[in-house]
Order: C-alpha cells, then sequence, then structure tokens
C-alpha cells in the first residue's frame, strides 16, 4: 500500500505543501478504498510529520502512541458526537513533541451532517499549529460546507497491474490476477476477494447472471442470488463481465447483442443506486435482467 500511495499525485502534492513551509491546516484525502483508509492516513502523516516508519517518530505514529498525532474513531468503531468532543477540547492544547498537531479521522463520509458542522468552526477558524486529515471513500455525503474548506487530495483507482503486483508482494495466489481484474482499481476490494474466500462463489454467480437471457430462466436466477450477501460486490463483477463482453470475451458475448450489453452497462447504474437505498435485490435482478432480456431480443429482431 506504501508503495501504491507514494507514487499517486495526492501524495505529491502534499510532500510539496511540507517541503516549501504551505501546509494546509485541513486535507481531505478522497481515497475510494474503506478497508484500507486507516493505513493510508497513517502514510500520509508521516509525510505530514517529514518522517517514515523506520524512525522513532515514525514507529508511534503507525502504533498510535506518538501525542501530536491521534486518528478517529477507534479501530472498529464509528465516529460519535463524544469521540468529536473530546478531539476538539484537544486541540486547543499546545503540541506535546513538536510544532504541529494532526487529527486525522477515518470514514468521514460516514460522519452525520449534525457531527460534520459541529467541526466547521474549528476547520473555518484553525487553531495555529492544528491540522486536519478528513479520510473519505467518497465525497458525496461530505457537507459542501466542509469540501469548500479543506484541501482535497484525491487518489484514483489503481491500475489492474498495480494492483496485482501488490497482491503479488503479499503472496503468490493462483486468484490474484482475477481478484486484480475485478478490483476496479481497488486494492482493498482485491485483497477481499483473494482473502474472502467468497471471490469464486461472486464470480459464479455473475457468469449466469450475464448470460440469462431467456424470460424463462430469469425468475429463477433472480431467487437463486438475490438473498447473497455479496450484492454489491456481485453488481461490480457483473459490470466488469459486460465490459469484457464489449470485446467478445465470455459467455455474455455469446448470449447478448452489443446493443444490449451497452444497454445492460446502462442500466447496471440504476441498480447501483438503487442498492444504496436498500432495495429488494431479488426483485432488482428480475426487473435487470428482464429489461436486458427484452432489449436483447429486440436488437436481434432487427438483425434478422
Amino acid at each position: 500500500m506504501e508503495r501504491l500511495l507514494k507514487g499517486t499525485t495526492a501524495y505529491k502534492i502534499l510532500s510539496g505543501d511540507r517541503r516549501f513551509g504551505r501546509l494546509s491546516h485541513a486535507y481531505m484525502l478522497d481515497f475510494p478504498d474503506p478497508k484500507n483508509m486507516r493505513a493510508a492516513l497513517k502514510i500520509f502523516a508521516l509525510e505530514f510529520f517529514g518522517t517514515d516508519a523506520e524512525t522513532p517518530v515514525g514507529s508511534r505514529i503507525i502504533n498510535g502512541s506518538y501525542p501530536d498525532f491521534k486518528l478517529y474513531p477507534k479501530e472498529g468503531e464509528k465516529l460519535t458526537a463524544d469521540a468529536v468532543g473530546e478531539l476538539l477540547e484537544d486541540s486547543v492544547l499546545r503540541p506535546v513533541e513538536g510544532t504541529e498537531k494532526l487529527y486525522a479521522i477515518s470514514g468521514f463520509e460516514n460522519a452525520s451532517p449534525l457531527l460534520q458542522n459541529k467541526l466547521l468552526k474549528t476547520l473555518e477558524e484553525p487553531i495555529e499549529g492544528v491540522h486536519f486529515l478528513l479520510g473519505a471513500s467518497t465525497l458525496a455525503p461530505v457537507l459542501d460546507t466542509v469540501k469548500s474548506r479543506v484541501k482535497i487530495l484525491t487518489v484514483a483507482p489503481f491500475t489492474e497491474e498495480q494492483v496485482f503486483s501488490a497482491l503479488e508482494r503479499a503472496g503468490h495466489k493462483e486468484i490474484n490476477a482475477a481478484a486484480a481484474r475485478s478490483s476496479g482499481g481497488i486494492l482493498g476490494a482485491a485483497e477481499n476477494m483473494v482473502n474472502g474466500g467468497w471471490f469464486e462463489e461472486v464470480l459464479s454467480a455473475a457468469e449466469e447472471i450475464c448470460a440469462t437471457t431467456r424470460v424463462g430462466d430469469i425468475g429463477r436466477v433472480a431467487a437463486k442470488y438475490g438473498e447473497t450477501k455479496y450484492k454489491a460486490e456481485l453488481l461490480c463483477e457483473m459490470q466488469r463481465l459486460y465490459f469484457s463482453a464489449l470485446t467478445g470475451g465470455g459467455k455474455a458475448a455469446k448470449a447478448l447483442q452489443p446493443a444490449a450489453v451497452i444497454f445492460a452497462l446502462e442500466k447496471l447504474n440504476g441498480a447501483f443506486a438503487d442498492l444504496k437505498f436498500n432495495a429488494n435485490f431479488q426483485g432488482l435482478l428480475y426487473d435487470f435482467l428482464l429489461e436486458v432480456a427484452k432489449e436483447n431480443k429486440k436488437w436481434q429482431r432487427l438483425r434478422q
């Protein structure tokens, strides 16, 4: 992860700000990998303080014992009003060992508007020597008033080759290549595929769903996969398979007309949105497949 992040524009911007003495009072790390967000914040914190993990200060930043760097919330917990209150109370105290203090918040996209507003005054009127590093896997839930008061550091998804190399460095596994292809450039997603034991199940389900074009089969397939625990992962893998079908690869390419594949990709965007609103997944799959099947039938007729 460290090697990947150090090559990003976001990391280089922070590094330049430190070297030229123009550190912003608040940064927003826009990093679409919630699994690795805490680790990423620590890597950026090392650069903020101009150190690395091998130094005494750096090792304390990593293990959470450096008094001028605090990471909220605690591992496995959500940000609470009490935690924000504690942070704000602590932020008025002078740095203990240096001249700068850094407060990092992981999973900021999950912070309620109330909690975000609670931080606004400090973001608007920063205390000298106090800095913030807010980590969000998506900026959509972040208030515009917060975004306007931070310097946004965006880490784009990595390439398939970068994700594969990172997986290989962690240990060679036969599934690494497939996980890298299906990760969407998100290392944490690829790591979950490799280590979670569920990726092959999702891949198999996606292949059957994408190749289903007969109306008579749609109800059975939707019922078969409607209760899966990996709904978002399944939609992502379906998206990858449809993209592959555009170049003539996979079962979906054999089952669908090219125009129907494009239609399916467009409809998937709506499916992702519906999923966030807790739509019935079996019904979502059924409606999606029915529309794709009708579109495919239309293009088959036109070609006859």
